[in-house]
């Protein structure tokens, strides 16, 4: 299953026009979205409120992420008068897989943004965050931080917010989209003797990734139609509800 790495915000001046800022408000997107993560089985890595750009770069560079997310809130571009709503999600230029995750999160975020027109996935060389990581980056500038009407859409939508990034996620990955977060609970294998395939999709016919024992504990992070998601032993991935015990 998929691993990402997490950037909600930078040290930043950037300021809201409510005295909040930009690194309380990301943070508090990507609070919403570990429910969602976890149940849907993506594994997740979050900076601290306080990591400066350089570091976040190095950790994620550290690790090896299928994609490194970034989000942030920021002014308006100063040729722009009225102060509108508008977002901007960041890829490669020259990134293909940076690229594509993009066009799919812009497209998504349509669906839930005021104007849809407004968002926009835009390519870039001068972004640090999506040109110097090793993972595939996007960067979702989320709303225009001196937008009233953007700002008050952010408040109150913020685990909107938090379902459609992660959703945009598995779409990515190719992987369905689970929208209602699963409290962790325990099961058993019973496959009356043989071991358990988990496999990388909800497909009988999908890559193996891991086997549990007939009897091996498991953890159960979502269902999906007739699939469970499950870690077991620190390999998640989906197997059939029907050989799990709980």
């Amino acid at each position: 299953m998929p691993d990402v790495f997490l950037n909600p915000s930078t040290p930043s001046t950037t300021q809201h026009l409510d005295g909040g800022d930009e690194q309380v408000y990301m943070n508090q997107i990507v609070d919403a979205m570990e429910p969602y993560l976890r149940t849907n089985g993506i594994r997740y890595f979050r900076t601290k409120p306080g990591t400066p750009l350089g570091q976040a770069i190095r950790e994620s560079n550290a690790g090896y992420y299928d994609m490194h997310l970034a989000l942030r809130s920021s002014p308006s571009p100063q040729d722009l008068t009225d102060k509108p709503m508008g977002t901007n999600i960041f890829y490669y230029t020259y990134g293909a897989r940076s690229k594509r995750a993009a066009e799919i999160v812009a497209e998504n975020y349509k669906r839930i943004y005021p104007d849809p027109v407004l968002v926009k996935a835009v390519p870039t060389n001068r972004v640090a965050e999506v040109t110097k990581t090793n993972a595939p980056a996007v960067l979702v500038e989320t709303i225009y931080s001196d937008s009233t009407s953007g700002e008050e859409w952010l408040k109150n939508n913020i685990k909107t917010i938090a379902m459609n990034l992660t959703e945009s996620l598995t779409r990515c990955f190719a992987i369905p989209f689970i929208n209602k977060p699963h409290v962790v609970f325990r099961g058993t294998v019973a496959t009356k003797g043989g071991n358990l395939n988990i496999r990388m999709q909800p497909d009988t016919n999908s890559q193996v990734v891991a086997q549990a024992p007939n009897g091996a504990p498991v953890e159960i992070l979502g269902l999906w139609q007739e699939w469970y998601v499950l870690d077991y032993k620190g390999n998640v991935g989906y197997a059939g509800a029907r050989h799990i015990t709980l």
